[in-house]
């Protein structure tokens, strides 16, 4: 079974705008920075996740996006699949023509793990997550270093308006 980039960003994506929902509409350019995902990529999975109900988006200034509901009730097995991804671990995707177009020796097995695994993703919610403490502590160090980035850049900013003032 392989989850791909497009499934494990998903989830990354609609877990930081959950920790940050309090605050508001979040803007996917605050959501790469945090977690180092391309902004174009973004666009993409908010797309669809929209598209899918699990997020809303509000324009203009001081815009972006919300979760459309309760994190204790968007699973994260609804996030993997609102951006397409499928989680099987056969290679026939269900359809029992494995080898040679007839079911394999293994194919049960695939199949029942393929079933545990919806179904401990479909346990699982944004708000369960959220709770957990390693979830917490990085949320909080991924918040300190972007103030800081951003009080670094003002402070540039700053420096470079006051060196052109002394030259004038």
């Amino acid at each position: 079974m392989r989850l791909t980039t497009k499934g494990r960003y998903a989830v990354t994506a609609i877990l930081d705008l959950a920790i940050h929902n309090d605050q508001g509409p979040i803007s996917l350019a605050e959501i790469s920075a945090r977690q180092n995902i391309s902004l174009s990529y973004l666009e993409q999975l908010f797309a669809s996740l929209r598209r899918n109900g699990l997020v809303v988006s509000t324009r203009g200034p001081g815009g972006g996006y919300s979760l459309n509901g309760d994190p204790k009730e968007i699973s994260i097995a609804s996030v993997i699949a609102a951006v397409d991804e499928k989680l099987e671990t056969m290679k026939c995707g269900g359809a029992g023509d494995c080898q040679n177009h007839q079911r394999c020796l293994t194919h049960d097995l695939w199949c029942d793990l393929s079933e545990q695994i919806q179904s401990f993703l479909s346990e699982i919610t944004l708000g369960s997550l959220m709770e957990r403490n390693g979830v917490r502590s990085v949320a909080s160090r991924q918040d300190k270093a972007m103030q800081q980035a951003i009080l670094k850049q003002a402070s540039s900013k700053l420096g470079k308006k006051g060196k052109q003032a002394q030259q004038a």
